[in-house]
């Protein structure tokens, strides 16, 4: 199949790689050209807008950093809707607040376009190894249709309802992410304040029932002090405020969300926006004077 891809920071450019090393021809957009030079030499094609990338396919994937750079993308000058054809499928794979799918999915069917929000969980780790989770609203036979490319990128991609609702249910998700390495960040600190080594107490409670995807990929960069962004503080902070203003939408008490959104805003002017989100144990470091790792 003929795919076109737009948006190839982080996630993109492996979710680019796996749909090659599953046999799709991929045409590929990004702002930045050393970011399309990049998949361009595993075996994408260049594309020089996003209309351009839509005049050539069926089938476009989107994944880009908010709502409005997906809007610009879309109904913007130069962008999707100017160039696709009735009947093409758009699947927007960014996360983005509930409400503007809707309002994009609205613009995209005045154009004969399909679209489904389908955000990723699983950051650049399970982006490269191609088992992110995936959630996806909009259209069940359109969510029938693209399963299978879906796959080529995910280990799961679960259907949760209508338009908006692929990005509903990512919004839960950052919620709990970001209140686990919350957790894990106060009990590691807890640990080595009470002087037992973080290492092990990981170790002991790993298999049992505080353990954790979440534990497992973060306990171990708060330990060594690595704080590459798999998922960066900046984009944690994003999907929180959206979180944030949706749940303040429909009337859901968000409060412990609210305060880890203020720990990550700490963070964020102390210079660590960049670094990942499990940098939120300096957050715990720098009140106390203790590091959680050696």
């Amino acid at each position: 199949m003929k795919i076109g891809f737009i948006g190839l920071g982080i996630m993109g450019k492996p979710m680019v790689r796996n749909l090659l090393k599953a046999g799709h021809e991929v045409i590929a957009y990004d702002i930045i050209p050393e970011n399309v030079d990049a998949v361009v030499k595993d075996g994408a094609v260049a594309a020089t807008s996003s209309k351009n990338v839509a005049e050539q396919v069926d089938f476009i994937i989107t994944m880009l950093p908010n709502s409005p750079h997906v809007k610009a993308v879309v109904m913007g000058e130069n962008g999707v809707l100017e160039g696709a054809k009735p009947g093409t499928i758009l699947v927007d794979m960014s996360s983005i607040a509930p409400l503007a799918s809707q309002e994009i999915a609205k613009a995209c069917a005045e154009k004969g376009v399909k679209m489904l929000d389908a955000p990723v969980s699983g950051g650049e780790p399970k982006a490269i190894d191609g088992t992110m989770s995936i959630m996806v609203g909009g259209d069940k036979e359109v969510f029938d249709q693209v399963y299978d490319v879906l796959m080529t990128m995910g280990g799961s991609a679960v259907y949760c309802g209508s338009i908006g609702a692929g990005n509903t249910t990512k919004l839960s998700n950052q919620i709990i992410v970001a209140l686990n390495i919350a957790a894990l960040s106060e009990a590691m600190m807890l640990a080595r304040k009470a002087g037992v080594d973080p290492e092990l107490v990981f170790q002991a409670i790993r298999g049992g029932l505080a353990g954790s995807t979440v534990m497992d990929a973060k306990a171990p960069m708060m330990l060594a002090h690595n704080y590459k962004p798999g998922f960066k503080i900046d984009l944690h902070i994003k999907d929180l405020n959206n979180a944030i203003e949706t749940a303040h939408g429909v009337g859901s008490p968000v409060p412990l969300t609210g305060v880890v959104m203020e720990m990550f805003q700490h963070l964020k002017a102390e210079g660590c926006g960049g670094e990942d989100h499990s940098a939120i144990s300096k957050f715990y470091e720098r009140i106390t004077g203790e590091t959680i790792g050696d």
